[in-house]
Parts: C-alpha cells; structure tokens; sequence
C-alpha cells in the first residue's frame, strides 16, 4: 500500500512501515513545511493513504469536503515512539481494507473508521 505520511507523524512510524513492505513518502523527507492542501494534494496524486497526526485534516475532509484516499488519524499521545510505530504497524497490519477511502482516527486501545467519498 502507498502511504504519505505528513511531517507531525513520528519518523519510527514511518520506518515500521516501510519495513514491513509499504511504500511510504514522508513529507518531513520531500519538503516539511508544505501546506495541508499541498499534502492532501500529494496523497491523492499518488494514490496514497495519508497518515497524519494534525486534526485539521479532519475539517477538511467533512466540512470541505475534499477528495481522499484515506486519511489515518493518529492520536497516540503519551506513547513511547516505538509503541507508537507498533500501534499503527498492527492497525495498518489488521484494518488495510477498510482505510481506502476513510477516515479512520488510532488511539489507545481503539481504531474508528468512518468511511467517506466512493
């Protein structure tokens, strides 16, 4: 699966990915300080689920209404980088279906997904 991860997403997250076989862009790696729009943009043209840690994409999938892939929420404060990465590996590992074209919020002990556009 191709992935975009926006740069408030931790790096141990992004490596855990791409070592279980994922193709993940990290925009901390192409170009931090892009624009959300730009980084929603991005995911859509390269056909990838974005992960992110930032609520404002929230407002603008469901109030916008902008076009998606998928968008993965991540809300694991106060987890360790390592527990983080293990969190969203497992979700990713167990839910990879039901996130195209979704938005889906982790948190401790809880995985939502409501799906959104097709």
């Amino acid at each position: 699966m191709n992935f975009l991860a926006d740069e408030s997403v931790d790096r141990l997250v992004v490596e855990h990915l791409r070592q279980e076989g994922h193709r993940v862009l990290y925009i901390a790696e192409l170009g931090p300080g892009m624009s959300d729009e730009a980084v929603l943009n991005l995911a859509n043209q390269e056909t990838a689920l974005l992960l992110t840690a930032d609520k404002d994409f929230g407002e603008m999938v469901f109030r916008q209404g902008l076009n998606i892939q998928g968008v993965v929420l991540i809300r694991l404060a106060g987890l360790t980088h390592v527990r983080k990465a293990e969190v969203v590996a497992l979700a990713v590992r167990e839910h990879l279906p039901e996130l195209s074209h979704s938005f889906a919020v982790i948190t401790p002990g809880a995985l939502r997904i409501r799906r959104v556009g097709k």
